[in-house]
């Protein structure tokens, strides 16, 4: 889908206010504001769409289908990779403010709004005695709709799975403006073909999320926390895939790299370990009942006086001062360049080593530091590829960097995105991860569902080159001072 002409951009602008009134925000601050996600690549939308209920939502589409008109779905805006950037203008359709929460505790299920916030049901879950696991960093701000979109994972993916695994029901519209339910709010349903799992990790090209019927569980009754210090990054990989083959199984294994934690030393002006400043670190979390965690602890124990060089534990009480120094690792890299490639990749355990020694080579070689941190349970690493946006030479040499550690992962056995998804960011990437058949699969299921392509086009199989464009300065709400 191109953009469409002034005059049918104008007709469409003009159907849709006087059909949704004051539900249309045209004032370009609000434009500005919707134009971009957390990968500040900013394309203008015609106008953003704030509907008050499901009617107006779909006289929305009504006008977007009659007048091909493009609709990208938004929430928090936390994606990571462009995947809510209006890339061919149009309407920016934001459900953020559509916030409320319904906890049936007999049946451990809550319908939630596409606009509620994670942590807030996470509350809510937790006023109750109940539990919501998956916890993306961005909890606070990411919405609900959004995780879905993107099959959102977190720190304690490895124990308790990603969002999929969580969503029981989804309610919404198709692209072409027809509602429709998925599932249903019950502990079992099996009719018919399941649509729901292809709306989870669509990145909003398939449908519309409006009502999602969402899994939980009891809340655990006690945790403990470890942080561990290892001589090098490959003795740190190592313990942890021996422990991995313990069968103990943390709800966090986090692991920090020694160019992540010198930054994030730095930037607290506080060591992990005072004697032993810089050391790459394991941060590990346990959580259950006190009887399951005391037998766990001692395991831990053993396995920590074994493999490391320090430790230090904590229960409750005392873990986020463990915890902190994994919270600061993102804004704390930015010493080492005020412009980063965030890459999520995914691999199996026995490449460990190899994705960390490739990743130093990979930075001396292209003389750019690439801090390495992630989620070690599952394989999904944050691998930054930092530089300076007003060095060309430096951007040439990131994009390049990017290539070759993309090509390093598929080679690996991995998988390019794990918990941010494709949107525009991956999208030069695709091929290497799907064949051709596979690709045109699911384009088979986009044109079927949106036969327009109304929903978010532009993303995911056609290849953005993202350095092409100059990211934006503007100030997100979880920007870091």
């Amino acid at each position: 889908m191109g953009k469409a002409s002034p005059s049918q951009s104008n007709a469409a602008l003009g159907a849709l206010t006087s059909s949704l009134g004051s539900s249309v925000m045209l004032k370009k601050e609000d434009r500005y504001a919707a134009s971009m996600d957390n990968l500040r690549l900013s394309v203008m939308p015609d106008a953003v769409v704030r509907p008050a209920d499901e009617v107006e939502l779909k006289e929305m589409l009504r006008l977007a289908n009659k007048y091909g008109v493009p609709v990208t779905t938004r929430g928090g805006g936390s994606a990571a990779t462009g995947a809510t950037t209006p890339l061919h203008g149009g309407w920016v359709l934001d459900l953020s403010h559509w916030q409320s929460i319904d906890i049936d505790t007999t049946l451990g299920l809550a319908k939630v709004h596409p606009g509620v916030r994670t942590a807030a049901l996470q509350r809510a879950a937790e006023a109750e005695g109940l539990f919501y696991p998956p916890d993306p960093s961005s909890a606070e701000f990411c919405t609900i709709g959004g995780n879905i979109a993107t099959n959102a994972g977190g720190l304690r993916a490895a124990k308790y799975g990603t969002t999929r695994d969580y969503v029981v029901a989804l309610r919404g519209f198709l692209p072409t403006g027809e509602p429709v339910r998925w599932g249903a709010p019950l502990k079992k349903c099996a009719t018919g073909f399941n649509l729901r799992d292809l709306w989870i990790g669509s990145e909003g090209m398939l449908g519309i999320i409006t009502e999602a019927t969402l899994k939980l569980i009891p809340k655990p009754k006690a945790r403990y926390t470890f942080l561990v210090a290892f001589k090098d990054e490959i003795a740190a990989l190592s313990a942890i895939r021996r422990l991995m083959e313990s069968r103990l199984l943390p709800a966090a294994l986090e692991f920090m790299d020694r160019q992540t934690v010198a930054c994030a030393e730095r930037y607290s002006k506080e060591e992990a370990f005072p004697s032993l400043p810089g050391q790459a670190l394991v941060l590990i979390e346990l959580d259950g009942h006190p009887s399951a965690i005391d037998d766990e602890r001692k395991q831990l124990s053993a396995w920590a006086k074994s493999e490391a060089i320090a430790f230090e534990e904590a229960d409750a009480g005392g873990a986020e001062r463990l915890w902190r120094i994994r919270r600061i690792c993102s804004q704390a890299m930015f010493e080492l360049g005020d412009a980063k490639l965030n890459e999520d990749i995914v691999i199996p355990p026995q490449s460990y080593e190899a994705l960390l020694i490739f990743t130093q080579e990979l930075g001396a070689s292209f003389n750019l530091p690439t801090p390495t941190f992630g989620h070690a349970a599952d394989g999904n690493f944050h691998v930054h590829i930092m530089y300076h946006r007003s060095n060309e030479d430096a951007c040439k040499r990131a994009e390049e960097a990017l290539q070759v550690l993309m090509e390093k992962v598929i080679a690996l056995g991995g998988v390019i995105s794990g918990e941010h998804g494709i949107g525009l960011a991956k999208s030069s990437f695709f091929t290497l991860q799907h064949s051709t058949a596979e690709i045109e699969a699911m384009q088979s299921i986009k044109r079927a569902l949106d036969p327009k392509n109304i929903l978010n086009p532009g993303k995911m199989f056609t290849p953005t080159r993202v350095w092409d464009y100059r990211a934006e300065s503007f100030r997100l709400p979880w920007d870091h001072a």
